[in-house]
């Protein structure tokens, strides 16, 4: 077992740090929010540290999963940034979607520091943190990524290494990217069922066993129709996550109609009120259209 540090403590990375600690390591958790922490300590064991430097000092693997860029730069550098509290060959394992440009800033960081930096964004949503069944896709070196998959293991059903430093990223980009259209699509077609005055969980039953079947048709059409929006991930996450889609895509020569399109009806739902809401929530912005 290991010692390890868990920094960032919301609904995805509390359970994760849950799984850790009940699977035997020695994790110490940071949370910006200190309250947060001394909650997930009396609820799992374990330890606390007021800032980054003091979890990951003596840890072998730290892990993060915090908000965006500037996070994850806040908890990573300067003198109370985990890299300070690092030891030489210690492994940092970064579970937030960032862009790929940070995680290169960071990666060469580590290495001057003679540690190592595996992107590692993930997808599955609360309830695959919750029942550690997390698909992660890595980038970094190949030694550093061997090292930290056992722990990785912990809270995921898959696990792969996709390439050098910032391929994870990329990956989890096109997750991001697929999941947009996906869910514009089922949106449109419970929608369409519903102006039809046909019965959508009827609907749902036939389709969802065809060609038309998703993870988003399965978990979430119910909750859509049921007019529930607070499951998951909130759609101000996913504005964040697209706009590093789209500033990536102008950067690679990529072309993403769809995407772009989606993204600019998440901004409707923003302006509904609903950055909160789940992803999902599109299908409330075609309702409220009439």
């Amino acid at each position: 077992m290991a010692k390890l540090a868990f920094l960032g403590l919301g609904v995805m990375g509390g359970p994760m740090a849950g799984h850790l600690q009940k699977a035997g390591h020695d994790v110490t958790v940071y949370n910006r929010t200190q309250r947060k922490s001394e909650d997930w300590v009396a609820a799992h064991g374990g330890a606390m540290a007021k800032t980054p430097r003091d979890a990951a000092e003596g840890a072998e693997f730290v892990m993060a999963c915090v908000g965006n860029d500037d996070d994850l730069r806040s908890v990573c550098l300067g003198e109370d940034g985990a890299f300070a509290g690092m030891a030489s060959g210690a492994v940092f394992v970064d579970h937030t979607t960032v862009s790929a440009a940070v995680t290169r800033e960071l990666y060469a960081a580590t290495n001057e520091k003679q540690v190592s930096f595996v992107d590692a964004p993930i997808s599955g949503g609360q309830a695959g943190a919750e029942n550690a069944a997390l698909s992660i896709m890595c980038g970094g070196d190949e030694g550093a990524y061997d090292r930290a998959l056992p722990v990785m293991e912990i809270y995921s059903k898959i696990c792969r290494r996709i390439g050098e430093s910032g391929a994870g990223q990329m990956t989890k980009m096109c997750n991001q990217i697929a999941i947009a259209g996906l869910v514009q699509g089922l949106s449109e077609a419970l929608h369409f069922a519903e102006k039809a005055g046909l019965d959508g969980r009827a609907v749902v039953e036939v389709i969802s066993q065809g060609a038309a079947g998703s993870w988003q048709m399965s978990n979430r059409y119910e909750t859509m129709l049921d007019d529930h929006f607070d499951h998951g991930f909130a759609t101000d996450w996913m504005r964040k996550d697209l706009g590093i889609c789209l500033s990536t895509a102008d950067e690679t020569g990529a072309s993403l109609p769809v995407t772009a399109l989606v993204d600019q009806f998440y901004k409707d739902v923003q302006k509904m009120g609903g950055g909160r809401w789940d992803t999902s929530s599109l299908f409330k912005r075609l309702q409220a259209l009439g």
